[in-house]
């Protein structure tokens, strides 16, 4: 079962969410209501993805995303919000969240949303992607592309696809290679590059200018 930890101030909701969790099969293993308490939390029972809302009385979703980054072994972070403004959505991606979605999404994108965050997607809600991507687009301009590690071809042929929005079922499909096969060229790449997440991957390829046709 994967571990998770919910996020959020508003009780009701909380439970909610960590109710339709333990439902749909994950392992709820804290839900609480501050940010220093998720950190504190986060270090003692391990979750391998932590539900975050950015409002929290003692700190913002963004601080404790960068916290939870920071950890040895980091969860992937998926931010649930009620805001979908610019800023929201790109302070909590720089600051190490995985995924965004808005507390508008329906019961069954939530639960979706989970799952592919777990198994390392970055998940947007729909229009946030292009945002996401446009804003790194414009930061790579910015800057010359750094040469990097020697990828090898296949690596380099799905990191041009992770950087053009494609999950990892997508990439399997349109490359005839099994999900299991992708995540290994992923992972293998991550490490080769010293990157934490697919959202630092996806930033690094825009950089690298592998997302152009």
């Amino acid at each position: 079962m994967v571990r998770v930890m919910v996020v959020d101030d508003h009780p009701m909701w909380r439970d909610g969410v960590a109710r339709d969790l333990a439902e749909a099969g994950y392992e709820v293993v804290a839900a609480v209501g501050e940010g220093c308490q998720a950190l504190r939390v986060a270090g003692a029972v391990l979750p391998e993805v932590v539900v975050l809302d950015l409002r929290l009385p003692d700190m913002s979703g963004a601080e404790v995303a960068e916290g939870l980054a920071g950890m040895a072994v980091p969860p992937r972070v998926l931010v649930l919000s009620a805001s979908a403004e610019q800023d929201d959505v790109l302070d909590a991606v720089k600051a190490g969240a995985s995924g965004y979605l808005v507390k508008s999404a329906s019961r069954e994108e939530f639960l979706d949303a989970v799952r592919r965050t777990a198994d390392g997607d970055a998940v947007f809600t729909p229009g946030l992607a292009g945002l996401v991507l446009g804003e790194y687009r414009r930061l790579a301009a910015q800057s010359a592309p750094a040469e990097g590690p020697r990828l090898t071809e296949r690596e380099t042929e799905v990191l041009r696809l992770v950087a053009k929005g494609l999950s990892y079922r997508q990439i399997a499909d349109r490359l005839v290679l099994s999900h299991r096969t992708v995540q290994n060229h992923v992972q293998n790449t991550l490490q080769k590059l010293q990157l934490h997440n697919r959202v630092e991957l996806v930033r690094y390829a825009i950089e690298q200018g592998l997302d152009a046709d």
